[in-house]
């Protein structure tokens, strides 16, 4: 039986992770006072600039802190990608710049440089096919 999980927002995940940065600052803003005579308002300043900087980044990182609970390798079917070797049928293939084992779908031989396209998985070899000039672009 699967858990049940629940969605959180990948805001929460990230300013998780930001917490100790923001007391580590906090830390080093006092002791640049206490030790080094700093100015007061650095003491509060630093950990303010650090924060505006870590919310201002937050859209530009946000994918990499959401959830995703398909199989990384089932993210790739429908992928194109070239062949990194003769595929008889086996072989491998680079698809979004890994470089994967597969085997042809349908069991025909692929040259190198040859575009493929990800239709299936098994285990960690991907099954692909051969595209032809005609099929649209999915990449």
């Amino acid at each position: 039986m699967r858990r049940a999980t629940t969605r959180r927002s990948p805001f929460w995940r990230y300013t998780a992770f930001q917490v100790p940065s923001w007391i580590l600052t906090a830390a080093g803003g006092w002791w640049l006072v206490t030790s080094l005579d700093a100015p007061s308002w650095v003491a509060v300043g630093l950990p303010v600039a650090w924060f505006v900087k870590d919310m201002a980044l937050y859209p530009l990182v946000r994918s990499a802190y959401e959830i995703d609970d398909t199989p990384p390798i089932a993210r790739l079917i429908g992928r194109v990608g070239t062949a990194a070797q003769r595929l008889a049928p086996r072989g491998y293939v680079r698809v979004r710049g890994e470089l994967w084992q597969a085997e042809t779908d349908a069991g025909a031989a692929v040259e190198p440089e040859a575009t493929v396209e990800v239709v299936g998985a098994a285990g960690l070899t991907l099954r692909v096919r051969p595209r032809t000039a005609r099929d649209p672009s999915v990449e």
